[in-house]
This record gives C-alpha cells, sequence and structure tokens, in this order.
C-alpha cells in the first residue's frame, strides 16, 4: 500500500471515530438494542420471539414492556429454561391487566353518539 492510501485510511478511521464519540447517544442506543436482542435470543425459543416480533409491528409499547419484563426477569434469575410461545402469552395477558388498570385505554373504542340526530325511527316522519 502506498503512503497515500494510508493516509486516506487513517482519516476515514479518524472520521468513524469522531462520529462515534459526537453520536454518543446514537451509538449507545444502538449498542443497548444490540445487547437486548442477545438477551432474547438467549431467552426466548424461536416461536416465542416470532410472535414477540408480530406484536412489536402492531404495537410497539406493548413489545416493549414484555422484553423489559422478560429481561428483568432473566436478569434476576427467575427464569429457569427458554420462554416458550404459551408462555410468553400468559406474560403479555399480565401485561395487558397491568396498563388496563394504570389506565390506559390499550386499543378499546369509545363510541359517542350525539343526541338529537336523525334515528331510524324519524325515517317515517318523512313519509308524511
Amino acid at each position: 500500500m502506498s503512503d497515500a492510501d494510508l493516509e486516506e485510511i487513517r482519516k476515514g478511521r479518524l472520521a468513524q471515530l469522531q462520529q462515534q464519540q459526537q453520536g454518543g447517544p446514537d451509538g449507545a442506543s444502538q449498542q443497548e438494542a444490540e445487547v437486548r436482542a442477545s438477551i432474547l435470543s438467549q431467552i426466548l425459543q424461536p416461536e416465542a420471539a416470532d410472535r414477540l416480533g408480530r406484536i412489536r409491528i402492531v404495537k410497539e409499547s406493548r413489545a416493549t414492556d414484555v422484553e423489559n419484563r422478560l429481561i428483568m426477569l432473566a436478569r434476576s434469575g427467575q427464569l429457569r429454561a427458554k420462554v416458550t410461545e404459551e408462555q410468553l402469552k400468559e406474560l403479555l395477558g399480565a401485561v395487558a391487566e397491568t396498563s388496563e388498570r394504570d389506565g390506559s385505554t390499550g386499543g378499546k373504542i369509545v363510541v359517542s353518539r350525539r343526541k338529537g340526530a336523525w334515528d331510524d325511527d324519524d325515517d317515517d316522519l318523512l313519509d308524511l
């Protein structure tokens, strides 16, 4: 390699290091995401991991809550074996109950109808 090539590599590496230092939170969050993914791959069976991935697509906050709870259980040593899909369903139910108790609507749809609007019973008045 020539000196020019080496100097170009050094400049590129220096720019990369500076970018990592300036983008500290982004690098840290990416590293944290990798650690979370590593822990989850160790404690979830493939079917459970697939289900959690589908849940993340639909409702990311619910998936994050479940992941946090799973990681907490793994770190405290309460998980003896890999989590199955059935166990994940039970955990999802527990997280859903917790979120309902906390007052979040959690996907419930509330329909409020206006009073005084035309009803089906009012159609016969038009025939007069």
